[in-house]
């Protein structure tokens, strides 16, 4: 503990050189003369109050002494009282590299182990994530051998924490994270396979949307059954994320999507009357259940006029451009759509797009209850600016315009990793190349270089995999 580096030694040198009294320090930082001079002589260990005391009264910032500190946090007896404030007041700081240092010689002993996994559940809690995911990597790295909930819950937070804009990054997260999904509590397992849905959803991998929702839909339906035989209180069970009964529901609005983007609208329909009929069976009647099973309802009607127009039924489109109109955060789902619509049947939407112009592109990042979220957002907004330039040169107007919409689309798309989307913004470029000015086709081949470069980089990971 008197190392050359000490906090001890930095403190006496300190003193010395500003000719600083024990006593007047000690008033200075606020800590007991005794304390601090037993602290000196390396009788007392430092408690991270009298290391941040300290610290202050030396008028050093306050994470100055966090490195010796760790050397401190291991002399004598180890002490988790000790440990635990200084791993949150490093994560506070944003000082990750102390944190890794400390959790790395904590695991040297594995009775260590839950502490530390409580302690990364309180930091995910409080969205401190990236801190959250040093300690759930360690502790996933010590129990890989074994079966345990807690193994299985560190996947699904670390699955959750590296979701990102990256699309095939997501992917293959999920992969490696459905493995364990069957592991968690069955509490956790809805929202878990709900973030998978998401997932899967973006790379429009619509069969394995459907197989997860079905799984989802099973389970919740199980578990609504026996909470509402249970004669436990709601205080002896681990709550869902959510209320059971939401999962059903978004089961069945998944696989409507499902069906939907696979051409069979009339299956989307079927489900489209199960999610919008929660009423006739939810049996809670609070405040909660009366928004959800609303919302449901709304989605419902909409859906409804969707799945019409997209059968070939345009009689509905101003219906429901009026319908979407009261509901500001469904306008831009609804005017994309429209747009796919205006391709397949040949229609002219312009005053659609001139109505709704304001809400293009999304601005919102959520809504209540809703599940649009930025990234899939994201992915939406590059899929629908491909279709918008699609419509764009049917409608002849103005083709620079129409490539301008393209190559930003192409530029999302690249930037969310989305193979589907990049494949077909780049397509419809080389089929209207010759419309394009110097200036787009410069930029399209700066946009070309990109998608070459992630493309080097996925072979990459593909390599290192094998």
């Amino acid at each position: 503990m008197d190392s050359k580096n000490s906090i001890r030694t930095k403190l006496s040198n300190y003193m010395s050189s500003n000719n600083v009294i024990l006593s007047h320090f000690a008033d200075k930082a606020g800590i007991n003369s005794g304390t601090l001079s037993r602290i000196i002589q390396g009788n007392k260990t430092i408690s991270m109050n009298q290391l941040i005391a300290i610290t202050l009264g030396m008028g050093l910032p306050e994470d100055y002494f966090f490195e010796d500190y760790i050397d401190e946090c291991f002399s004598l007896i180890i002490s988790i009282r000790r440990i635990r404030p200084f791993i949150v007041r490093c994560v506070e700081l944003n000082r990750l590299d102390c944190v890794e240092q400390v959790v790395s010689r904590l695991l040297d002993d594995l009775s260590y182990v839950p502490v530390l996994f409580e302690l990364a559940e309180e930091l995910f809690h409080n969205n401190y994530h990236t801190a959250a995911g040093i300690l759930y990597k360690s502790v996933r790295e010590t129990e890989k051998y074994q079966h345990s909930e807690r193994l299985a819950l560190c996947h699904y937070r670390l699955f959750v924490i590296d979701l990102g804009e990256d699309l095939e990054e997501n992917v293959r997260a999920a992969a490696q994270f459905e493995l364990y999904v069957y592991r968690l509590d069955e509490a956790d397992q809805l929202e878990a396979l709900k973030q998978l849905m998401h997932v899967y959803r973006m790379v429009h991998k619509w069969a394995k949307v459907d197989a997860v929702a079905k799984e989802l839909h099973r389970i919740a339906t199980i578990q609504y059954n026996l909470q509402q035989k249970s004669e436990r209180k709601d205080s002896e069970v681990k709550r869902t994320e959510r209320p059971i009964y939401y999962y059903i529901l978004y089961a069945y609005l998944a696989r409507s999507t499902a069906c939907e983007e696979c051409g069979d609208y009339k299956r989307a329909l079927e489900f489209v009357t199960l999610y919008g009929s929660g009423h006739n069976w939810i049996e809670e009647n609070d405040e909660e259940a009366k928004q959800i099973i609303e919302q449901f309802s709304e989605w419902a009607v909409a859906n409804t006029y969707l799945y019409r127009l997209m059968s070939g039924d345009v009689g509905v489109l101003n219906e429901y451009a009026d319908y979407v109109s009261y509901r500001e955060e469904e306008i831009f789902v609804a005017v994309r759509h429209i747009v796919q619509a205006a391709n397949f049947y040949r229609l002219n939407v312009d005053n659609i797009l001139d109505r709704f112009a304001p809400y293009i592109p999304y601005q919102s990042d959520k809504k209540d209850f809703g599940e649009y979220k930025p990234a899939i957002m994201k992915e939406s907004y590059a899929q629908f600016l491909g279709e918008l330039a699609v419509y764009r040169f049917n409608e002849g107007k103005d083709d620079i315009s129409a490539i301008k919409i393209l190559l930003e689309g192409l530029d999302i798309s690249i930037k969310i990793n989305s193979s589907k989307n990049i494949i077909t913004c780049m397509s419809l470029f080389e089929q209207h190349r010759d419309c394009a000015n110097l200036e787009q086709r410069e930029k399209f081949k700066k946009l070309s270089s990109e998608v070459y470069q992630l493309n080097a980089k996925k072979n990459n990971i593909l390599l290192d995999a094998l």
